[in-house]
């Protein structure tokens, strides 16, 4: 079986009923954009989220929880577009990993993303994620479920993202390493100190993870060592990150495993620890 078929325990999306849903992963991503609102489109979209909501939901790292928290908020079926109160409040990377888990529970090899989007903030490359499905013939295409709203202007299909609009994680550290992007513009363009080569190492990291099965929120970290700066960056740390941005370590390589506990470095929640679920529940 596909890896990028196979549920995991974070895109399992329970005993879900797929006789009504669509196939075509471009109605599946609208679908998708259809039951959440991004935390940060309260002015885009002229709802003002429940501070409840805004601090809670998108901490709900699981597409059962996701949809358990829909059906709670509308019994309406899935593919019957959502005013903004009755959808999830998540980010980036619950659109696409609910994206991907439509995708996979109807028959079409998927994964997401994690890397650096250059359409939001002109001359940065803003911390983003997306969704990626295997075509017929084996290539894989860039979906960005949350810009398929008439509000975003984006010079593309979000559809069809560009590979230089949206830059995986691993290109990003191999052009900052090679001098051809400056770390300074890459990060969460909001936050000055969130931004450097080391948001990109953690970006390419959870990005590898993902690939791996265990697909992490934005704000999710793990290691024997809190690097939160570049100064913290070691010479061992760069040299193990080049080899994973190159695709030189094995995907079992045990410096690269997530444990079973992580820290998540939350906006609203506080730092704090999270013991990962090893099976979805029954």
């Amino acid at each position: 079986m596909d890896d990028y078929l196979r549920q995991t325990v974070f895109s399992d999306p329970g005993r879900l009923d797929i006789g009504g849903l669509p196939r075509d992963p471009a109605e599946l991503a609208r679908l998708a954009r259809n039951l959440i609102i991004h935390r940060g489109e309260c002015e885009r979209l002229g709802y003002a989220v429940p501070e409840q909501r805004l601090h809670g939901d998108a901490e709900s790292r699981y597409v059962g929880e996701l949809l358990r928290i829909l059906r709670e908020r509308g019994d309406a079926p899935l593919t019957e577009a959502r005013g903004p109160e009755g959808r999830f409040v998540g980010t980036c990377r619950d659109f696409a990993l609910l994206h991907c888990s439509l995708l996979r529970a109807t028959g079409t090899p998927a994964r997401i993303r994690g890397g650096f989007a250059t359409y939001f903030v002109a001359g940065f490359h803003e911390c983003h994620w997306v969704s990626e499905y295997r075509l017929p013939d084996g290539s894989w295409r860039l979906v960005d479920p949350q810009v398929l709203h008439d509000s975003y202007d984006v010079p593309f299909d979000p559809l069809d993202v560009p590979r230089d609009r949206f830059l995986v994680a691993a290109d990003v550290w191999r052009a900052c390493r090679e001098g051809r992007i400056d770390p300074r513009t890459c990060g969460f363009s909001p936050i000055e100190h969130l931004r450097g080569l080391w948001y990109v190492r953690a970006r390419l990291m959870q990005d590898l993870a993902a690939l791996n099965g265990v697909e992490p929120l934005p704000w999710d970290g793990w290691g024997p060592r809190q690097i939160m700066a570049d100064a913290d960056l070691t010479a061992e740390d760069l040299a193990l990150a080049d080899a994973v941005a190159a695709g030189e370590v094995a995907r079992d390589d045990p410096r690269l495993a997530v444990p079973g506990t992580i820290t998540s470095y939350t906006t609203y929640r506080g730092v704090r620890q999270v013991t990962l679920r090893s099976s979805p529940p029954a």
